[in-house]
């Protein structure tokens, strides 16, 4: 056996170590009938089913007021298939016997009679596995996952203590708009169901390249020995969007830029960077890890707001060669709106790794591209021998995590430019996931809801994780209670934020690095 033939199989030991059997199992998915069925569960569902990937035996159940028999039920799901499957064209073979287990109960989920007729249909189920463990999607608002976990409750579709099979929530963000009212939406759910059967879903957590900086982190020990203060000059994080708000007017208003990115997606990557080495691979102390990094963050005082946190709104301008009406005009937003669109700010975890080192956040609308990274920039060689001589010019060292798109790490350092003399110029060294491994990577919801199924809560949000966050967030906005925004606060769209948001940075003598397409 060669070297690489016995490291294939120590690696495919070790997965198989950590997989868990998935059951035959029953998926109710709440708001059958919305957008987020038809474009992300059913595909990924579809693609686990054709992979060989979903429980010897199940069925999924749409839950909706709509009317609709299974047969139609069933022609809406194939058509939505064919347009946002990952392959195409669709394997009608596959799509055949996969639409034979999915059918379709008309009920408002607000209706306590729906759910008898939901437990009658489950009921008849010719299994005992598909009437007794059971996956509820709820694809619906925030202010119905609580009605929906009493009446499932109510009808013994929901068991608290777990006595007969399991069942499991899966619930969608927003977790709440703010510490007090996830706080009570954690209580309502837990009357119902254990901690343990609540899986909050963030699917930016399912993301190949999210996970990646784990096993990035703590299987090279050349990096994690450099992943502290002692190396690490700053930490930058970037979630760049070039299209506006669209058709999420309405929602926008309520939510802006710090509640819809920074409170779950961006701080959820921010600790994966930070935290400690987990104990094992197992949810609960991975989960634990990143609670207390959280824990750590220092919250602001209404004070430090101004002075480390930019807020800021798209006015009219272009995007990649496209011209973008202003915030102020988009659908179902209020033409006065002082709601961000773009939020930049500096923060500390104050911890014995990570004091003293900034870590600066950065997310905004109508930007010039679509990114998301992770940037580690080093400390800069000391001011001798080429510091000395090329000053500024001498750059620093970085590596860069690129979560999307053109998934990869890059190593940036200095090397001499051929010829007389040293003439030095950064160069890079770049690791490309498709390069590597060619079509790598699975929709994140397929992961996400392959996991709930096998109940690996890993990528899943916590209780506390969760409260953390809000915590962190409403320090942040009690400091701009019921101020406006001023002129210095709006930004073209196509641009990089407002100016504030670079200044922001030349404080402490940084500055942003935009993301490239890099290829």
């Amino acid at each position: 056996m060669s070297f690489n033939e016995g490291l294939d199989e120590l690696i495919t030991c070790r997965l198989d170590h950590v997989r868990r059997a998935v059951e035959p199992c029953t998926i109710v998915i709440f708001g059958a009938s919305g957008d987020l069925t038809a474009r992300k569960l059913i595909p990924a569902l579809y693609h686990l089913f054709k992979d060989k990937q979903m429980p010897p035996d199940f069925r999924i159940v749409g839950f909706a007021r709509r009317e609709k028999t299974d047969a139609s039920w069933r022609g809406e799901l194939h058509e939505a298939l064919t347009q946002f499957s990952r392959s195409k064209p669709v394997d009608e073979t596959v799509w055949s016997a996969f639409a034979a287990k999915v059918h379709y109960c008309v009920g408002d989920i607000s209706d306590a009679a729906a759910y008898q007729k939901l437990a009658g249909l489950i009921g008849s189920f010719s299994s005992a596995p598909l009437r007794q463990n059971l996956l509820f999607y709820l694809a619906t608002m925030p202010s119905q996952f609580g009605m929906a976990a009493e009446y499932l409750h109510s009808v013994k579709l929901l068991h608290r203590g777990g006595e007969q099979g399991w069942q499991r929530l899966v619930i969608e963000k927003p977790f709440g708009h703010d510490l007090a009212s996830a706080s009570a939406l954690n209580h309502e759910l837990t009357r119902f169901a254990h901690e343990q059967q609540v899986f909050r879903i963030d699917h930016y957590l399912g993301k190949e390249t999210v996970q990646n900086i784990l096993t990035f982190r703590f299987s090279n020990s050349i990096f994690e020995r450099l992943w502290n203060r002692d190396a690490v000059d700053h930490i930058q994080i970037t979630v760049s969007e070039k299209l506006g708000v669209g058709g999420r007017g309405g929602y926008y208003e309520e939510a802006g830029a710090l509640r819809d990115m920074v409170q779950n997606h961006i701080l959820q990557v921010l600790a994966l960077v930070t935290m400690e080495p987990p104990v094992s691979l197992d949810a609960e102390p991975i989960r634990d890890e990143k609670v207390k990094v959280l824990s750590a963050i220092c919250r602001f005082q209404p004070d430090e707001v101004a002075r480390r946190v930019v807020r800021g709104q798209y006015t009219a301008g272009s995007v990649g060669g496209e011209s973008r009406g202003a915030y102020r005009e988009e659908v179902k937003v209020d033409p006065r709106s002082n709601v961000e669109t773009f939020v930049a700010l500096k923060l500390f975890v104050d911890n014995w790794r990570w004091a003293g080192v900034p870590i600066y956040l950065r997310t905004g609308k109508a930007l010039p591209i679509s990114a998301s990274e992770v940037r580690v920039q080093f400390k800069p060689t000391p001011n001798v021998l080429f510091a000395a001589q090329c000053g500024t010019r001498l750059d620093a060292n970085a590596l860069t995590l690129r979560l999307q798109p053109n998934e990869g790490i890059s190593l940036r350092f200095n090397g001499k430019v051929p010829g007389v003399g040293y003439g030095l110029r950064p160069v890079r060294m770049h690791f490309g996931y498709d390069a590597e491994f060619g079509a790598y990577t699975s929709e994140a919801y397929e992961r996400l809801l392959l996991d709930a199924m096998g109940g690996d809560a890993t990528l899943f949000i916590r209780r506390d994780e969760v409260e953390q966050a809000w915590q962190i967030v409403d320090s942040i906005r009690a400091g701009w209670d019921g101020v406006g925004l001023d002129d210095r606060e709006f930004y073209a769209a196509g641009s990089w934020g407002p100016r504030l948001a670079h200044e922001l940075l030349a404080q402490s003598g940084h500055a942003w690095r935009e993301p490239q397409l890099i290829k």
